[in-house]
């Protein structure tokens, strides 16, 4: 129905924010790298989903088409909603999700915010032979023995959130530091001092 609204971030909350166009104020479900995308006041284009239910009628809504493709990719595996398909993406980018899907790698899957072992094995059986077919992006180096640094880094990112810091000052000091360091413990420490500077 929407291919995406364009207009300006009257409000930024937790996992969801308000678009302002002609008048009217739309509220978009979203991921954590959508909302560390956008900025409050300023103009944005948000590729949306209508999501139609019984009871229910919400809009989810990205600033990246690939975002957007992984998200309709991940919540068509069955027993994986929108609210789950929001959480896996907050949790990484779709280029990360679809190496991780197409590697197999159940452990880095399963760390996801609802997604235990057996759900990480049901996305990679659907959603497998999927990626390439939606022209999905995703990072060799994932799949070429790099791994787990890029592991490495998402849990560093969620022990930061969890020590109070916000998802977009946790992604600043990774991504500045992570080449500095050899593993997650080092990286987290480095963050630390990085952030309470």
């Amino acid at each position: 129905m929407y291919q995406y609204i364009k207009g300006i971030v009257e409000e930024i909350n937790i996992d969801f924010i308000v678009v302002e166009c002609n008048g009217i104020g739309y509220r978009i479900n979203t991921s954590q790298n959508t909302i560390c995308d956008v900025k409050r006041n300023e103009e944005a284009k948000i590729y949306t989903k209508l999501i139609v239910r019984e009871d229910d009628m919400s809009i989810c809504g990205f600033k990246t088409k690939e975002e957007l493709k992984m998200f309709e990719l991940l919540n068509s595996v069955s027993k994986i909603g929108p609210k789950v398909a929001l959480g896996i993406l907050s949790f990484s980018e779709p280029k990360r999700l679809g190496a991780f899907i197409l590697s197999e790698d159940i452990g880095a899957l399963s760390k996801a915010p609802g997604v235990g072992k057996k759900t990480a094995e049901r996305m990679i059986l659907e959603l497998k032979d999927k990626i390439d077919k939606h022209n999905v992006e995703f990072e060799q180096t994932l799949l070429t023995g790099s791994n787990k640094k890029i592991i490495g880094t998402d849990e560093a990112l969620q022990a930061l959130v969890a020590l109070g810091y916000s998802l977009a000052e946790a992604k600043e000091a990774t991504n500045k530091l992570k080449k500095e360091c050899s593993d997650t413990e080092e990286l987290i420490k480095k963050c630390l001092m990085y952030l309470m500077k």
